[in-house]
């Protein structure tokens, strides 16, 4: 009888922990972007969130732990400022992040000038590369000024779930 109470014990100890590490994500309003804007100051300062953008969060426990911004560009969003806080980075909470705008907020009017070390990210969330010429020129302006400034930068764009288009190939 001790062994079954140990392991109900130790199994209702184990998912009080799952939940307590569970991501949860949500649209921040904007009254609430002076939390984002402190933790970029923190890990990101090259980002600023702004009103006017859409922002996504994650969080454990209350505490955001990451955050990914779409800025409207004429008819276009660019998916921009995407931030995993440094304690968090190796756990999958980038693709959770990811995973969770795929199913609830990107088009294919949706953009992102990825890091190239970062494409295969990006293409395992959906996005594929893009050519110059496939660029539209809002963009296209946009991703030249980044260039001319030394970021190294792939300029892509959402194409649906990665699994959809497994499936049409």
């Amino acid at each position: 009888m001790n062994k079954l109470n140990s392991l109900h014990s130790t199994t209702d100890s184990y998912m009080k922990q799952k939940e307590m590490t569970e991501l949860h994500f949500e649209v921040l309003p904007p009254i609430k972007l002076p939390l984002i804007k402190r933790i970029y100051k923190d890990h990101y300062p090259s980002a600023k969130a702004k009103k006017d953008e859409l922002c996504i969060v994650g969080a454990i426990n209350g505490t955001i732990c990451t955050v990914v911004r779409f800025r409207s560009i004429e008819q276009y969003r660019l998916l921009t400022g995407m931030l995993v806080v440094p304690v968090h980075r190796g756990q999958g909470v980038g693709s959770q992040l990811l995973g969770y705008c795929e199913s609830h907020i990107l088009t294919s009017q949706d953009y992102c000038f990825a890091y190239s070390h970062l494409e295969s990210f990006y293409c395992a969330h959906g996005f594929r590369t893009l050519a110059p010429n496939e660029i539209p020129q809002s963009l296209m302006q946009l991703l030249e000024r980044y260039l001319r400034s030394g970021k190294d930068l792939i300029p892509m764009r959402y194409m649906g779930k990665a699994s959809e288009n497994n499936q049409l190939l």
